[in-house]
């Protein structure tokens, strides 16, 4: 528990992008925490009327609650941050890296429905290169919790500078969110973007071009 609680302080060091966690989130184990969101989903849709004696029901609450933990929420925990592979920049690459129309699958914090679409990102190489499919999974880790999607807009350009260290850094983010769709307003035309951008991508010319290259079809 003192390794995982070390990994936390570096994982969210910086309170104004951090995803709001109470100081005990890892009291439990992934198992406990299963076991207990089984118990009060089962009182959630007993509440609702539903009948969990019927065969099609009565094995959802366990389904939930390890879809919760296993994968809607998996980046809550900083044990599941992937390891980010670094390699020698040999061949002397500094032009714009854009690794563009990442699938992204997250869930809205403030009525837990699905936010469902693709993210952007690019860096400018210095002595160092990040693993194509590190940034993908840079990406899914933090989208795998309770989000707004400006915070995790940041939270993506943030741990990408940390791991290049430096800030030639660029991500968009355009998405649907259910709870526009789905209830409310119930609006299925509009989507939401979000971007960041620090370093050399502050220029205008250097944004532009990022810009061109993930609207070119």
């Amino acid at each position: 528990m003192n390794a995982l609680r070390e990994i936390v302080n570096i994982d969210l060091g910086n309170p104004a992008i951090d995803t709001p966690l109470r100081s005990d989130a890892f009291e439990l184990t992934d198992g406990e925490k299963i076991e207990k969101i089984q118990y009060h989903f089962s009182e959630i849709m007993h509440t609702l009327g539903l009948d969990l004696s019927d065969d099609s029901l009565n094995g959802t609450p366990k389904r939930v609650a390890k879809m919760f933990v296993n994968e809607m929420f998996s980046g809550l925990n900083p044990l599941n941050k992937p390891l980010i592979s670094l390699f020698e920049n040999n061949y002397g690459y500094n032009k714009m890296l854009v690794e563009k129309g990442i699938t992204l699958y997250s869930n809205c914090e403030h009525h837990f429905v699905p936010i469902i679409g693709k993210a952007h990102v690019a860096y400018i190489p210095g002595s160092k290169v990040i693993g194509l499919s590190k940034i993908n999974r840079l990406v899914q880790y933090y989208a795998k919790r309770p989000q707004v999607q400006e915070r995790l807009t940041v939270q993506i350009a943030s741990a990408l500078k940390d791991i290049l260290q430096h800030d030639d850094v660029a991500v968009v983010i355009e998405a649907d969110h259910l709870c526009v769709a789905a209830r409310g307003i119930k609006d299925t035309h509009s989507n939401t973007l979000t971007a960041n951008y620090s370093g050399q991508f502050e220029k205008e010319a250097v944004k532009q071009e990022f810009l061109s290259y993930i609207n070119h079809k």
